[in-house]
C-alpha cells in the first residue's frame, strides 16, 4: 500500500503530541505536517520534550492540501470553525477528536457525514467512512462497559456509574483544577449527572437497545496524569460465568477490547490503546470495570485505530504500545 500522508491541525497539544509520537513509528505514515498556531517556528521537541533526539521537524502555521487524512485536535467547538475557514479537498479524510461531529443532529458538515468512531460499535461503517467524529475518553470507557449489555437487550434496570480520569483529561491549558498544587493529594466530583459525553453513550446504546433506562454518570478528578477507570452498576439476572461469556464473546474479535481474569489497575493500560474489562456478580448486582489511558484508546490511539480502518490496515497497525508496568 501507498504511504499515508497525514496531516495534525492543532498539533501542540496532548493529543497532537500523542499522535505524533504514534505516526512517527507507524510503518504507512509521513506526517506531511503538524499546524499549530500557539507553536508555529518551533521544533516539536520544544513543546513535546520526549521527541528530542527523534525529530528536528517543527511545526507550521501553514495548511497543505497534499495529504490524505487529516487529524483535527482542536479545542471543542473550534473544529468546524477549522474547516469553515480552511476548506478540504474532497478527497482528504477528515478524523476530528472534538465534540463537534459526534452528535447525531450535528453529525455532518457540508458535503460531509461524519460516523461515531467506536471501532467495536461501528468497525464496518468506519472501514467504508471518509469523516470520523472520534469518540470522549470517558465515553469510550462507558460505552465499552456496557455495549455487550446493550447487544443483549441485558440493560434493563437504572445504571449507576463512577469514573475517575486523569489530569490529562482537561487539556494542556492550565486551570485550577489541573494545577499541581490543588490536584496532588486530591479527588474530586464534577458534572455530576450531566457531564457532556452523555449524550454519545445513550445514543450508541440505544442504536443496539431501543429502551434504555436511566443512566447515572458521576465523573471524578484524579490525582494521576493519565488514564480512566469506570465502575458502572447494574441489577442483573446473569451469572459470573454467563455476564463472563456475554462480554468475551462480544469483543472476541476487536484486538483491543479484552476481559481481564484478573483485577484492574490502570498501570495495565496506560500508554497503550488497550481497554480492560472485569465483570463482578455480587448477589442481583452486575460490576462492569473497565480501564484505558484516555490520551490513548480515548483519543489519538483511537484515531489512529480508525485510520487503520479507513486504508484498509489491520487495526493495530502501529500500536503496540506497552503499558508501563511499573
Amino acid at each position: 500500500m501507498n504511504t499515508i500522508k497525514v496531516g495534525i491541525a492543532g498539533a501542540a497539544g496532548y493529543t497532537g503530541g500523542e499522535l505524533i509520537r504514534i505516526l512517527l513509528r507507524h510503518p504507512q505514515v509521513e506526517i506531511a505536517f503538524a499546524h499549530s498556531n500557539s507553536s508555529a517556528g518551533k521544533k516539536w521537541y520544544e513543546v513535546h520534550h520526549d521527541l528530542l533526539g527523534i525529530t528536528d521537524r517543527g511545526f507550521t502555521a501553514g495548511f497543505s492540501q497534499d495529504i490524505d487524512v487529516l487529524f483535527l485536535c482542536v479545542g471543542h467547538g473550534a473544529a468546524r470553525k477549522f474547516m469553515e475557514e480552511t476548506p478540504l479537498n474532497s478527497h482528504i479524510k477528515v478524523i476530528d477528536l472534538s465534540t463537534d461531529f459526534r452528535h447525531q443532529a450535528s453529525n455532518n458538515f457540508d458535503d460531509r457525514n461524519f460516523v461515531y468512531g467506536l471501532p467495536e460499535l461501528n468497525r464496518d461503517a468506519i472501514a467504508k467512512a471518509s469523516n470520523i467524529a472520534n469518540p470522549g475518553c470517558f465515553a469510550s470507557a462507558i460505552q465499552l462497559a456496557l455495549l455487550p449489555l446493550a447487544a443483549a437487550g441485558k440493560l434493563t434496570s437504572e445504571v449507576h456509574i463512577q469514573a475517575t480520569t486523569g489530569s490529562t483529561g482537561a487539556g494542556q491549558k492550565p486551570t485550577a483544577s489541573s494545577h499541581f498544587s490543588w490536584r496532588n493529594n486530591n479527588l474530586s466530583v464534577y458534572k455530576a449527572l450531566d457531564h457532556q459525553h452523555m449524550q454519545e453513550i445513550t445514543e450508541s446504546l440505544a442504536s443496539q437497545q431501543s429502551a434504555l433506562p436511566a443512566i447515572h454518570f458521576i465523573p471524578q478528578r484524579g490525582n494521576f496524569t493519565r488514564g480512566i477507570m469506570s465502575v458502572a452498576q447494574v441489577q442483573s439476572d446473569l451469572s459470573q460465568q454467563e455476564a463472563e461469556a456475554l462480554f468475551s464473546e462480544y469483543y472476541a474479535n476487536h484486538p483491543f477490547t479484552h476481559v481481564a481474569p484478573f483485577d484492574l489497575d490502570l498501570k495495565q493500560v496506560v500508554n497503550t490503546n488497550f481497554c480492560y474489562i472485569q465483570v463482578v456478580k455480587q448477589g442481583n448486582q452486575l460490576l462492569i470495570i473497565s480501564i484505558l489511558d484516555n490520551l490513548l484508546k480515548g483519543a489519538s490511539g483511537q484515531a489512529v485505530q480508525n485510520m487503520n480502518l479507513m486504508f484498509g490496515l489491520e487495526e493495530n497497525t502501529g500500536l503496540q504500545l506497552k503499558a508501563s508496568a511499573f
